[in-house]
C-alpha cells in the first residue's frame, strides 16, 4: 500500500539500535549514527498507475531548460552530517560541468548544479530539489536532445518491498537531508528520467556512489562473459514483468558496484580531492576522446586499477591532485535500458 501523508513516524534502525524520525510520506529513512537506510513500515509503492511521488515543478531559478543538451550535476560532501564529510563530490561536479560545456559543447546556461556548498537554497541538494531538477531535465524533451544526470555522494541499500528486484534490494541515492526526509529509491529514479525519454532522446547518469550499479534500475547490464572474455549483455529485467525501460529513448548508466562501504577522506581543507571512478571516467575521455563503450568502460577499470594522483586537463583538473575512492566502488559498471553493440557504437553525450 502507499504510505500516507500523516504526522511524522518513529523507525527502529534495522542496523544499530537509534530510532529514526521518518518525515511524512518517506518509504525509507536514513540513520544519522550508522547511515544505513532502513524501510519504513506500512510504507510501500503507490498503487498500479499512481506516481510513486507527487511531480514537483522546477524552481523557476532553475531556467528555462529548452536548450538541446543539458545536464543536471549533484554532489553532496555531507559537512557535519556524518561524522566525517566525504571529499572529492564538489570537485566531481566542477570537473565535470567543465568536461561538458568545454568538450561536447553543453552550453552553462543548461547545466544545473546542485551541492551542500550553494548559498541559494533552491540549488542545495535536498530531496524536493533533486526531485525538481530531475523533472526539469527530462521535462518536453525531444528527438535529438542529450541529457546528462551526474550524482557524487552516498548510495545505499533497502529491501524491496514489490518483487522487482533480482537481488531483493532497492538502490538508492542520499540527499543532503535524507536523514530526515529518506533517499530516493532507484524506482523513483527510473520513473523520473528514464521512463519519459521518448525517440531520439539520449541520457547518460554518472553515479559516483556506493550501492549505484543498478540505481537507475535499467533492464540491462554490460558484464564481460567467463567463456570469452567479452563484453556481453546479461537480462536485468524484473521476474515480475515491471516495466523499468524508456518510451523509446535511450538511456546509459555508468556506476559502480562497491562493497557498500563509503570511505571518508581526511585530508585538509586545503587538499583538493576528486572521487575515482568520477576522476576515470573524465581521464578516458581525455585521453580518446572518440571511444566507444565499451573501450571507455575497459578504460575506466585499467586507471581505477592503477590508483595514483589526479592528471586531469583544464583549470580545474590541474588544481587537483588527489583521488580519493569516496564511495568504496570497486570497478565501473555500465548498464542500459536496450541492448547495443557495446565494443563497436561510439560514445557521445
Amino acid at each position: 500500500m502507499s504510505c500516507s501523508r500523516g504526522p511524522a513516524a518513529m523507525v527502529r534502525c534495522r542496523h544499530c539500535p537509534s530510532n529514526i524520525t521518518a518525515a511524512p510520506g518517506a518509504r525509507a529513512v536514513q540513520c544519522m549514527q550508522c547511515t544505513r537506510v532502513t524501510r519504513v513500515p506500512g510504507c510501500g509503492r503507490a498503487r498500479p498507475g499512481m506516481p510513486l511521488v507527487p511531480r514537483l515543478q522546477p524552481s523557476p531559478s532553475f531556467g528555462g531548460g529548452c536548450g538541446k543538451k543539458r545536464a543536471v550535476l549533484i554532489g553532496i560532501k555531507y559537512a557535519g552530517r556524518c561524522g566525517s564529510e566525504l571529499r572529492g563530490p564538489i570537485n566531481d561536479v566542477k570537473c565535470m560541468r567543465y568536461l561538458l560545456t568545454e568538450r561536447f559543447g553543453f552550453p552553462n546556461d543548461c547545466v544545473l548544479i546542485l551541492t551542500d556548498e550553494e548559498r541559494n537554497p533552491t540549488r542545495l541538494p535536498t530531496k524536493d530539489n533533486i526531485r525538481m531538477a530531475m523533472h526539469w531535465l527530462v521535462q518536453g524533451c525531444s528527438f535529438g536532445d542529450s541529457l546528462v544526470f551526474q550524482f557524487s555522494g552516498m548510495g545505499a541499500q533497502v529491501p524491496d518491498d514489490d518483487g522487482d528486484e533480482r537481488d531483493g534490494m532497492d538502490e538508492a541515492i542520499c540527499p543532503m537531508d535524507s536523514f530526515l526526509q529518506g533517499p530516493i529509491l532507484d524506482d523513483e529514479i527510473n520513473e523520473a528520467i528514464v521512463r519519459p525519454l521518448v525517440h531520439g532522446v539520449k541520457l547518460h547518469a554518472i553515479v559516483d556512489a556506493c550501492h549505484s550499479a543498478t540505481v537507475l534500475d535499467l533492464p540491462y547490464q554490460c558484464v564481460i562473459s567467463k567463456s570469452t572474455g567479452c563484453l556481453r549483455w546479461r537480462d536485468e529485467r524484473p521476474m515480475t514483468g515491471a516495466f523499468k525501460g524508456t518510451s523509446g529513448g535511450k538511456a546509459v548508466l555508468i556506476s559502480g558496484s562497491s562493497n557498500g562501504d563509503s570511505r571518508p577522506t581526511y585530508l585538509p581543507e586545503s587538499c583538493a580531492t576528486i572521487g575515482a571512478m568520477t576522476h576515470s571516467f573524465i581521464r578516458s575521455l581525455e585521453c580518446e576522446p572518440r571511444t566507444t563503450y565499451g573501450r571507455l568502460l575497459t578504460s575506466m577499470r585499467a586507471i581505477m586499477r592503477q590508483g595514483g594522483n589526479c592528471n586531469l586537463q583544464g583549470p580545474i583538473g590541474s588544481s587537483i591532485r588527489n583521488v580519493t575512492n569516496f564511495s568504496g566502488v570497486e570497478e565501473p559498471q555500465l548498464s542500459s535500458a536496450h541492448k547495443f553493440n557495446i565494443d563497436c557504437e561510439p560514445f557521445c553525450m
